[in-house]
């Protein structure tokens, strides 16, 4: 889907905030979500689903999504509290800590996906593939990503050996083999399946 295709809005007389995630699928580090509140006419021509653009065209919508923005928030859920609560649960409690965050309160919520839970009485719409479709999303979307992969790069050299600058901790080849070469650190997500011969690693 073009960048010029996403609607602005689903509710054309109330104040939507586009609410996404970044890091699901990661063996490491934290689950990022993102809150936004776009003005009706904000429009860019970059702006798309942050999965359909570089890291340079994401770093570079970034400061002016923010700078636009009605309002925007950025929570982050760190790899304990994923375990604790699992990692659907924990992408939903992250926008709701986002929207908490808003410095305008939304009059409805606009989510990527399917699943969410009622955060207070603000009433929300799921959409499957919603940063695909929505201004406010593809922009939460693209905040979550690009705060997260900062998050990831300043990990890297905290604990170097996981290639996390690179793949920001989803499970690629170089990400397992430091695992299996150095174990796993405390960024490490103890629920995930880290190695494809053991379900859990201890420290």
């Amino acid at each position: 889907m073009m960048a010029q295709e996403l609607k602005a809005f689903l509710n054309k007389d109330k104040i939507e905030a586009g609410c996404d995630e970044a890091g699901r699928g990661c063996l490491a580090g934290p689950v990022v979500a993102a809150a936004v509140i776009l003005p009706r006419d904000f429009s860019h021509p970059l702006l798309n689903d942050s999965k359909q653009l570089t890291e340079k065209q994401r770093q570079k919508l970034r400061p002016i999504i923010e700078e636009h923005a009605i309002a925007w928030a950025v929570s982050i859920i760190d790899n304990v509290e994923v375990d604790e609560v699992n990692v659907l649960n924990a992408s939903i409690i992250g926008m709701q800590r986002a929207v908490e965050q808003l410095e305008k309160t939304p009059e409805h919520l606009l989510i990527d996906g399917n699943k969410f839970k009622p955060y207070k009485d603000i009433p929300h719409t799921c959409i499957v593939k919603g940063d695909a479709k929505f201004r406010s999303i593809a922009a939460a979307s693209i905040l979550a990503k690009t705060h997260r992969d900062e998050l990831m790069e300043q990990y890297a050299e905290q604990y170097p050996g996981y290639s996390w600058e690179k793949n920001k901790g989803y499970p690629t080849k170089a990400h397992r083999q430091g695992i299996e070469k150095l174990g796993a650190t405390p960024l490490h997500r103890q629920t995930f399946r880290l190695l494809d011969t053991q379900l859990k690693l201890n420290l």
